[in-house]
């Protein structure tokens, strides 16, 4: 099932929530999915349901594959629940290409639309009979209300539903606000689990919730009229024997991975080693670092207190250390981050200096061509990726460390992303490792040829691969 709306904020996220704990609360395995690139939302989905959330992008990842991604991890659950993205029909361009409509299709499946109801009541009939004509092949399965002032509200807009439209309302949820909030949000759009210490207590009050105010029978009914899929599994090669490290930040900071870009990792040889960027003081014995996304801006005091190991991560990069970073990664990398008056030190392998603005200084997809050099991708190699950043630069960024042309999108400013110094890559940009097939594969390789350096410079394991350098 997918669960719709008519733009961000509708109540996808809730509705999604809700079902997937009421589910697991009955006892039924839940796959979930989130359509489109995000990690905050499809963390919150792995907390509730239990096992990875998976994205879904037809734009960063080839439709045939996204399909068999699909069937490959929903095939042994009871159910599984997709959240979509933006509004039904919204897409990068006029024809809605990459829509939610449009995964729908893909995978043959039932969609709810959650509608907000604020200050309105036969008008909301009026846009789910829009949507119908808009796209009749379009399965549409019922519709949930939510913002409902009470039940007069209800009343008036169900029965329009079913009187003009043909269609089921689903669920009816009230305003929730104050102590009813269920989790807080902010600039990016929900506080992430990692750091939201009571999300135990949220799982079980959304179960509760939508048991209340959602009728789960007939969407488990409606959800099982989805035709059979007519896919296999991915093929994907096995694991080869693990022969590097690669550690990976993992903390209540950095959370922002995909799991088939560790999967991936792991696939070629790859032994991850969670690493605390709060609090490990020094580097693990480790071929290869990944510093992934996260919020080093709203944790930024915690971080500069374990400077220990920013200055490990320094010494590392200096020392020829593969580190590979996107966004919040770049940021810890940076020279420093300044947010509002204050200004707080980072590692410093980059010569920059970075500060939170108002408003995103890049949010949505983009494209780049890599046109300098840097230790990953091949002159002319093209990329797709997505970037949602509040923080810019600042400084003057030295001609030699942007690496790459921005086709789409904002990355460093002046059409440039990347931030390249020796085996180190930073970038503005997050990629998706179905989608840039040669990322693993290249990471893996360079982790595997440092290990081999070390030893041939007297190190006995890679622990010693700083100190072998800097010799």
């Amino acid at each position: 099932m997918i669960i719709a709306g008519l733009s961000g904020d509708s109540g996808k996220t809730i509705v999604s929530l809700g079902l997937a704990a009421a589910l697991s609360r009955r006892g039924m395995t839940v796959a979930p999915f989130k359509k489109g690139p995000d990690y905050i939302d499809s963390a919150w989905l792995t907390v509730v349901a239990g096992c990875p959330c998976r994205n879904l992008d037809t734009w960063l990842v080839e439709a045939s594959e996204v399909r068999e991604n699909f069937a490959t991890h929903a095939t042994d659950a009871d159910f599984a629940i997709i959240e979509g993205n933006r509004g039904l029909f919204d897409g990068k361009d006029v024809l809605g290409q990459n829509s939610t409509a449009g995964l729908a299709h893909l995978l043959q499946a039932p969609v709810v639309l959650v509608l907000n109801a604020t200050k309105a009541t036969r008008t909301v009939a009026a846009l789910v009979k829009g949507c119908q004509a808009f796209d009749p092949k379009l399965n549409l399965a019922g519709v949930i209300l939510n913002k409902v002032a009470g039940a007069r509200h209800e009343k008036i807009i169900r029965q329009s539903i079913e009187k003009y439209c043909a269609l089921p309302v689903l669920g009816v949820l009230p305003k929730l606000g104050g102590d009813d909030t269920l989790i807080p949000g902010r600039h990016l759009g929900l506080v992430p689990p990692a750091e939201y210490m009571a999300e135990g207590n949220v799982a079980e009050r959304l179960g509760k919730l939508a048991e209340k105010h959602i009728d789960i029978d007939a969407i488990i009914k409606a959800a099982s009229q989805a035709p059979p899929l007519e896919s296999g599994r991915m093929n994907h090669q096995s694991p080869m024997d693990k022969k590097v490290r690669i550690g990976y930040f993992s903390d209540s900071v950095f959370t922002f991975y995909y799991p088939e870009n560790l999967e991936a990792l792991e696939r070629y040889g790859a032994e991850l080693t969670p690493v605390s960027a709060l609090a490990d003081a020094c580097l693990p014995q480790i071929d290869a670092l990944y510093i992934g996304g996260g919020f080093p801006e709203t944790q930024a005091e915690s971080l500069i207190r374990n400077r220990a190991l920013m200055e490990a991560v320094k010494a590392a990069a200096e020392a020829g250390l593969p580190i590979y970073a996107e966004c919040g990664g770049l940021i810890y990398l940076s020279r420093s981050i300044s947010i509002g008056e204050n200004s707080y030190p980072m590692a410093g392998v980059f010569p920059v200096d970075l500060a939170m603005q108002i408003k995103p200084v890049g949010h949505g997809y983009t494209e780049l061509v890599a046109d300098k050099g840097n230790p990953y991708f091949a002159a002319g190699t093209q990329l797709r990726g997505h970037e949602f950043h509040y923080s810019g630069v600042v400084s003057e960024i030295p001609e030699q460390t942007g690496c790459f042309k921005v086709a789409k999108g904002v990355g460093l400013g002046n059409r440039r992303d990347g931030l390249s110094y020796r085996q180190t890559l930073a970038c503005y940009t997050h990629i998706h490792a179905d989608g840039v097939k040669s990322w693993a594969e290249t990471l893996t390789a360079k982790a595997a040829d440092f290990s081999r350096r070390v030893l041939k410079n007297g190190g006995t394991q890679p622990a010693l691969a700083v100190a072998a350098f800097s010799r």
